[in-house]
């Protein structure tokens, strides 16, 4: 697993009490839902890393 690094975060009012009801349906922590969403934006946009141990299949 990667490194954690803090980061402050300014957020709207709003939108961080969507996120906090979201987290709290999903079962996990605001933080935890913050980085689930992000992470998913990442991936289906193209543009997180693939983890080192994946490697494409040959054809």
């Amino acid at each position: 697993m990667s490194e954690k690094k803090a980061y402050p975060l300014r957020i709207n009012a709003d939108v961080l009490a969507a996120v906090q009801r979201w987290s709290d349906d999903e079962l996990r922590s605001l933080n935890a839902q913050i980085e689930y969403v992000l992470r998913d934006a990442l991936r289906k946009a193209g543009r997180l890393p693939k983890p080192q141990g994946d490697k494409e299949p040959s054809a």
